[in-house]
């Protein structure tokens, strides 16, 4: 099946929502977005694959809010970085991976760092799952793990663990 014309990586859309982020951090187009996504992802009324995620700020000490995409694999749950390195992965780390994640349900869970050795199958997973996320990594849904194995030293994944 042909990928949808959306999630080509030459495509217009494809295109503004990597302008959006440029050097890792939104512009304000992509900051408005991320506030009403995260409202939206809060409320529970979407499928459970989309949450905020909430993490205490490393400067400020005050809740942040994150829209972000689960991904599922292998029986465990997962977050990627669709930006690399970013606020919110740095958030957690400072957090010490203690976060809330709202959705269908609230919950407060662990987020663990995956080593980059064995980040490609969920990268693969999360590019095959969630759809915002695709034009952002570099290789295309439907490609082999071994393709993402490139990508997975520049994208951090979280497993989510109960708390």
């Amino acid at each position: 099946m042909p990928m949808p014309r959306l999630y080509r990586p030459d495509s217009l859309m494809s295109r503004r929502l990597r302008q959006m982020y440029a050097g890792g951090r939104g512009d304000a187009v992509a900051r408005r977005y991320a506030r009403l996504w995260a409202t939206v992802f809060g409320l529970g009324v979407l499928p459970s694959r989309w949450v905020t995620l909430e993490v205490r700020g490393r400067r400020s000490g005050e809740i942040r809010r994150f829209p972000l995409g689960l991904t599922w694999t292998g029986g465990h749950e997962y977050l990627v970085s669709m930006l690399g390195e970013c606020a919110w992965t740095r958030n957690v780390r400072a957090a010490d991976g203690k976060v809330v994640l709202r959705g269908r349900h609230t919950r407060a869970v662990r987020l663990v760092e995956v080593p980059v050795r064995d980040r490609a199958p969920v990268i693969k997973a999360y590019v095959d799952q969630v759809p915002g996320g695709r034009p952002h990594i570099p290789v295309p849904p439907g490609r082999p793990t071994a393709a993402y194995q490139g990508v997975a030293g520049q994208h951090p994944v979280f497993e989510v663990l109960p708390q």
